[in-house]
């Protein structure tokens, strides 16, 4: 038979966790695709790994006797990768996920790479971090980049994720909307005008952030067809007469003189942009570029990027981060916006495997 790794891998979480909606969060599947690929090991195989019933999962003697075989075939073939490429003159390069050309992740990647010797990436464009997890979980991406909340599902075990970039939101019209010539906005605007947004797809990331932020300030929010490319989102703010489009102050878009960027106010929204690897990559271009990639503090304990350059204050309420988001940058080390940043934790030495401090808590949130 041939050799079935992605049938492993979903078998070896599946005994390791008698769960298969456990193993399926994990692995980042639907319970359905995860059934197929034991399903399918199982037939390959010609004897049943696991016993099921409608309460519980249990190993039969075969799965028992294939278990820590399939655990060190899977890290053997792991290795062999990693050592193939490690040849002189054949490594390849990390492969990254960006999320899309227009947005942050690219260019925070790119500033990075140029002054980190010996890594080179291969970017990837998924458009949503939901949509990348499974190729970072079956070591197809080395890292993704995304906001890590509202996925739809628990977040992988397997994964580690950390905090690189704070970066605040604008709200984009064409000359002639109504709001085109303000030189700021603010949420009583946005609630009278709406918000319109090219559909996400798959970025369940995305339109959890945008549902969090329109929920709490009572800012009604519509989605329409997907923009495919930066000229379709051009071209979606073009049809709206007066609904507002938010994106990141520094989207990357065609030139349009007729466009207006107008930074958001009291408060200021922020997106937290987070990279995301597997725990067992042990690849030290990868170490290296985590090291290199930027460590945000909100505006009380430093500015960062783009946070700092669109003049955000020292008040606690003058930004908004969705709960989660702040609290997952508070237990990593940092502080939400408006709190000091501790200096007691030491972000860089983090290497891929570490363990990164999780968050909890849903909800939303100024910070």
């Amino acid at each position: 038979m041939e050799p079935d790794l992605p049938g492993m891998r979903a078998f070896v979480a599946v005994a390791e966790e008698l769960h298969f909606g456990r193993a399926a969060a994990r692995l980042f599947l639907t319970q359905q695709a995860l059934s197929k690929r034991v399903r399918r090991l199982e037939d390959a195989l010609g004897a049943p790994l696991l016993e099921r019933t409608t309460r519980s999962v249990e190993l039969t003697a075969a799965g028992r006797r294939l278990l820590p075989l399939a655990v060190d075939a899977i890290a053997a073939f792991d290795t062999a990768v990693q050592a193939v490429h490690a040849v002189r003159g054949t490594a390849r390069a990390l492969r990254v996920e960006v999320f899309a050309e227009r947005f942050t992740p690219l260019r925070v990647l790119r500033e990075t790479v140029a002054r980190t010797p010996g890594v080179r990436v291969d970017p990837s464009m998924r458009q949503g971090l939901a949509l990348a997890l499974p190729a970072v979980l079956g070591r197809e991406l080395d890292a993704a980049f995304g906001r890590v909340h509202d996925l739809g599902r628990p977040w992988p075990a397997d994964l580690r994720h950390r905090p690189v970039h704070l970066e605040p939101l604008h709200a984009y019209v064409f000359a002639g909307h109504s709001l085109a010539d303000r030189t700021v906005i603010r949420p009583a605007d946005l609630r009278e005008a709406g918000i319109a947004m090219p559909d996400p797809g798959g970025a369940d990331e995305w339109r959890g952030y945008l549902t969090r932020y329109c929920t709490e300030f009572g800012i009604p929010l519509r989605f329409t067809a997907p923009a495919v490319g930066a000229r379709d989102y051009s071209e979606h703010m073009l049809r709206e007469g007066r609904a507002v489009t938010v994106g990141e102050a520094g989207m990357d878009l065609p030139h349009d003189g007729r466009l207006r960027r107008i930074p958001i106010v009291d408060p200021v929204p922020l997106h937290l942009w987070s990279v995301t690897w597997h725990r067992s990559n042990r690849d030290a271009r990868l170490a290296a570029l985590l090291r290199a990639l930027p460590h945000p503090e909100g505006p009380g304990g430093g500015r960062s990027g783009s946070t700092a350059a669109a003049g955000v204050g020292e008040r606690s309420d003058a930004v908004w981060l969705p709960e989660p988001d702040r609290a997952g940058l508070a237990a990593y080390g940092g502080a939400a916006p408006g709190d000091a940043m501790p200096r007691d934790v030491v972000p860089g030495d983090v290497v891929p495997g570490d363990v990164v401090p999780r968050d909890a808590a849903p909800a939303g949130g100024r910070a």
